[in-house]
Formats: C-alpha cells, sequence, structure tokens
C-alpha cells in the first residue's frame, strides 16, 4: 500500500495533537507510574515519542542532503536517550513532543519530491515510508499510555495497513495463521500451511492482538480452540 507522504503527514499532525492532548490531561504523577507497555513508565513512553521524532527528522534530513544520517547513533543511544529524560516532569515531556514534532514537520516540509525516493541504508526502504512509521509510533504509543485512548480509536485505514504490516513481519517459522478481518475479501495468510488455525475479527482488535496492544477477546478461532501465542512485536 503506497499513499503520498505528505498525505501521511496530515495524519500524523492529527494524531500527535491527540495525543498531546491526552497527555496534557494527564495527572503529573503519572509520569512515574506503569504504562500500559511492559516495562515502561508512562514517562519512558512519552520520552520515546519524542526522541523517535528526532530519529525520523535525521532520516529525513539524510535523504535530503544526501548523508547517511542514522536515527539513532547506537541502540545504546536510543537506550539511553529514553531512560535519562522518562523522570522530567509531565510539562517539560509535553513541550518536548511538540517540539519534536515542529522539527519532524519541518524537515518534511523541506523534502523536495526526489528525496522521497532516496532509500535510507538503516531502514533498507525509502524516506517516502518515514511518514507512516511515524504515524504508526504515535497511534501504537498513544495507547500505551494507559489513558484512555485504545485500538477502538484508531481509524479503518491506519488499523488495515498496520494489520498488514505486522502480518507480514512475522517469520513463518515461527507463526502459521490465516487472518479473516470482517469486511475484507482476501485473507491475509501467515505461512503456507493449510491447516493454520484461521482467526477472525474486526481489523482493529486483529491488529491489536498482533502487536500486543489487546486480547483478542472478541476474536473467533476455526476450528475452535485457544487464540496461538503470538511472539512479541516491537
Amino acid at each position: 500500500m503506497t499513499i503520498d507522504p505528505l498525505v501521511l503527514m496530515t495524519d500524523v499532525e492529527a494524531a500527535t495533537e491527540r495525543l498531546l492532548r491526552t497527555a496534557e490531561g494527564l495527572d503529573p504523577l503519572t509520569v512515574g507510574k506503569p504504562s500500559a507497555l511492559s516495562g515502561w513508565t508512562v514517562g519512558h513512553v512519552l520520552t520515546h515519542v519524542a526522541r523517535n521524532a528526532d530519529a525520523y527528522t535525521n532520516l529525513l534530513t539524510g535523504a535530503r542532503t544526501g548523508e547517511d544520517i542514522p536515527g539513532y547513533a547506537s541502540p545504546q543511544e536510543r537506550i539511553a536517550g529514553i531512560e535519562d529524560g522518562a523522570g522530567r516532569p509531565l510539562r517539560e515531556q509535553v513541550v518536548d513532543i511538540r517540539d519534536a514534532h515542529e522539527r519532524f514537520a519541518d524537515a518534511a516540509a523541506a523534502m523536495p519530491a526526489e528525496a522521497w525516493t532516496r532509500m535510507l541504508p538503516s531502514t533498507g526502504q525509502s524516506a517516502a515510508a518515514v511518514p507512516w512509521a511515524r504515524l504508526r509510533e504515535v497511534e501504537v504509543h498513544h495507547v500505551d499510555l494507559g489513558a484512555g485512548y485504545s485500538p477502538a480509536d484508531w481509524s479503518d485505514a491506519f488499523a488495515l495497513r498496520l494489520l498488514r504490516e505486522v502480518a507480514g513481519g512475522f517469520d513463518p517459522a515461527q507463526l502459521r495463521l490465516v487472518l479473516r478481518p470482517y469486511g475484507i475479501d482476501h485473507p491475509l495468510l501467515l505461512g503456507d500451511d493449510p491447516d493454520a488455525p484461521v482467526v477472525g475479527g474486526p481489523t482493529r482488535s486483529l491488529a491489536a492482538w498482533l502487536t500486543g496492544r489487546g486480547d483478542g477477546a472478541d476474536l473467533t478461532v476455526s476450528p475452535d480452540g485457544e487464540l496461538p501465542v503470538i511472539p512479541r512485536w516491537k
């Protein structure tokens, strides 16, 4: 599925504003409390959202200038940046996310048309994939705040694209499934096992389940049985 990256930037803008409204409404003490993402506090999630925007700004800057600029200098720097910022006051976290988003939006606006087609060595994809990646991060981690925003709030288009991406990213040796999202003509096949269980349900619920953001309570399994155990995503 290909979408104009500048069109997706409009979705990124709206998604970021939704997340910021949620963050602004949090109790300041929530920053140090566990988020819905195992092992991270709410402060970890908020800081990651900001640093991720900066990482994608780096990738777009590299595409525009022709330099090989990675998102993060190293995996260790990524982890350290999240840990260092997680305990900051809520107000500082909110300002950080907004400022980081504005830098990312400015970097996208500065991209000439040809720069979007440039391949990024660190991702193996073109720069045109970056706005989608940012939208995915904002929407999924908004859910991780555990503050009332859920996969039920995802748009149909976002949920379907996320589902297709996640389903295509699993190792067929680890997971063999047939996914049947309601209202979609063609099933999504994970692996080539003709006897693989068929899991059906709303697109949002399937996407939430595969990403570990939903328990799959409203999904069906055929033949009857328990939902398969899903490897951890991201």
